[in-house]
């Protein structure tokens, strides 16, 4: 498990700075930092589904019981994903950034989310009962 363990953490961490390599590129390149921005959503979007999943009662005996804090959870982290792709895209319709500058944003905040939920899976701890 250690091996595979530490190729998956070279694999994430490679895909990672790809992601940001992209981001900060499209950022520098133009000049224009506006689209940094797609970073702090993609960070901060996975926080409500770890904050959420933490308040609900494990010990519950009924599985229904505790949906609605989960759920509300997964719609937050939603908005800020598409909030993630929507926001590089309205930036370069009204003109503020290059349209190349968004597609280079949008695929670097793509593979910087997509490690983090990689991470989260791959590195879960798995709960006895």
């Amino acid at each position: 498990m250690a091996a595979a363990g530490l190729k998956t953490i070279i694999a994430l961490s490679f895909v990672l700075a790809i992601g940001f390599l992209l981001v900060i590129l499209s950022s520098a390149l133009w000049k224009n930092y506006f689209p940094l921005l797609v970073v702090a959503t993609y960070v901060i979007a996975p926080l409500p589904n770890w904050i959420c999943e933490r308040c609900t009662n494990p010990d519950d005996f009924m599985d229904n019981a505790g949906n609605a804090v989960v759920d509300f959870g997964r719609f937050v982290t939603g908005f800020l994903v598409v909030m993630g792709i929507a926001l590089p895209a309205l930036l370069a319709h009204c003109g503020i950034i290059e349209t190349s500058a968004m597609v280079m944003s949008i695929i670097g905040g793509l593979l910087i989310y997509g490690t983090i939920i990689s991470f989260t899976m791959f590195f879960q701890e798995e709960q006895d009962f």
